[in-house]
């Protein structure tokens, strides 16, 4: 993992005190350009949130019927359109977005506004998009 991405996550998503967890994914490479510590979604977990916001409908019917699942929890699929998806356990949360070329996900903690989750993790989101990522 490259520290340049890793500084994303540990102060841009990390840093802002709404996200506790957090990666950014390679669309490109199909690996993790960074982790925060203990999250690790699996690849299976990553194809469908890929799948998701590159718009297989198929993918995303399947995952509000069944749960998105993220680094091994479950959570339930409140929205997915065009580049953002949403998806809640209890008070907790995971926000997704897609750059051009990277998916950023964030874990919100029960403490957390979701709201503010989800503005976090979209603002670098348009951040890395504007500078081709």
């Amino acid at each position: 993992m490259d520290t340049g991405w890793q500084t994303y996550v540990d102060d841009s998503l990390i840093g802002s005190g709404h996200i506790d967890q957090a990666g950014i994914y390679s669309l490109t490479d199909e690996v993790f350009y960074a982790l925060s510590p203990g999250f690790d979604p699996t690849p299976e977990e990553m194809r469908v949130i890929v799948g998701i916001v590159t718009g297989d409908e198929a993918v995303k019917d399947r995952a509000f019927g069944d749960g998105l699942h993220v680094a091994g929890n479950r959570y339930i699929l409140t929205k997915a359109e065009d580049r953002s998806i949403y998806a809640r356990s209890g008070r907790t949360g995971i926000t997704v977005a897609k750059a051009n070329r990277t998916v950023i996900v964030g874990h919100h903690p029960e403490t957390a506004v979701a709201g503010n989750a989800n503005s976090t993790v979209e603002s670098l989101a348009d951040y890395l998009t504007g500078q081709g990522y």
